[in-house]
């Protein structure tokens, strides 16, 4: 980790511009290292250029915005990939117009795209990460509230608020660390809870519709038809993937829903590895937190019996 982390400042300390950039369909964590690092940077080496892009999520707005670039300013930049396993999920494609690549992130290792990798799959998040790597140079004192708040909610939804079993002894000290900082973590968390009004009757039709099994599988499948009737999009549909979560004897649960050109299928377990069936079906993730797409609902029930056979 030393050395990786001195090779990663090194390339910094050279760069007049530094574009972070983070994954698709953003989470927290995506969010929090990618705006957490681009904060610190900021007030590390205020005389440069440091940017952060990608799409936004608009249920996540509270937490930060984004850069507006163009192809220019990739001109010899260094580009920092936080969050992200695999290039082709990365949001916004010219990561690779830059002179340099590097990627931070805390998934397993299934597509090293950069010119430098660091991975640490053991880390709860890429929030995490960065602020191991902040804590590496003694910088902990340089950074400030809000950059303690962007990383703390990356942590705290990439472990579900410290329920998911990635949370370790070293993420609650880091935990504990940024909240010594003055931001409200109880108002954070609201927020990030919040769900719009409206939502909430798809909430209710998603807890009378699950498919479980007396071996603990569970399907959701949402198609275009739901969405049209509860006047929801894709991406509000997938904020309920665990509200099914805390069923009783629930072991393996896949979320799908239909994007239009594919479905959209996000996966969870509990203490079940189910990352290899969503690398057997061109997706990934984390042992107990993966997703695919897949072209149809026919291929939807094919990775469901892999599920299912799993148990």
């Amino acid at each position: 980790m030393t050395t990786e982390f001195n090779e990663i400042m090194n390339k910094i300390q050279e760069s007049d511009t530094v574009i972070i950039h983070r994954h698709v369909r953003p989470d927290p964590d995506a969010y929090g290292s990618q705006l957490g690092l681009q904060s610190y940077l900021k007030l590390k080496f205020p005389e440069k250029n440091i940017y952060a892009v990608g799409e936004a999520e608009p249920s996540l707005d509270f937490i930060g915005t984004f850069d507006t670039l163009t192809n220019e300013d990739y001109q010899g930049a260094l580009v920092i990939v936080c969050d992200t396993a695999n290039a082709p999920r990365i949001s916004d494609t010219r990561f690779d117009l830059g002179q340099y690549l590097i990627k931070i992130d805390h998934h397993p290792a299934v597509d090293q795209y950069g010119d430098l990798n660091y991975v640490n799959d053991q880390a709860s998040s890429t929030s995490e990460i960065i602020f191991d790597f902040i804590n590496h140079f003694n910088d902990i004192s340089l950074i400030d509230a809000a950059t303690a708040r962007l990383l703390y909610l990356g942590i705290v939804g990439d472990t579900g608020r410290f329920l998911f079993n990635n949370t370790t002894s070293h993420t609650l000290e880091v935990a504990s660390h940024l909240l010594q900082f003055p931001f409200s973590h109880n108002e954070e968390l609201n927020k990030l809870g919040e769900k719009d009004p409206a939502l909430l009757p798809f909430q209710g039709y998603v807890l009378q519709n699950f498919d479980l099994n007396d071996k603990g599988f569970c399907k959701v499948i949402i198609t275009k038809e739901v969405l049209k009737q509860f006047d929801i999009a894709p991406n509000e549909a997938s904020l309920f993937v665990n509200a099914i979560a805390d069923i009783k004897g629930l072991k393996i649960w896949v979320f799908g829903v239909d994007e239009g050109s594919e479905i959209r299928c996000r996966i969870r377990s509990k203490g079940i590895v189910i990352n290899d069936i969503a690398s057997d079906f061109g997706g990934g993730g984390h042992p107990n937190a993966s997703g695919v797409s897949v072209a149809d609902w026919d291929r939807f029930n094919e990775l469901a019996d892999a599920l299912n056979n799993k148990l």
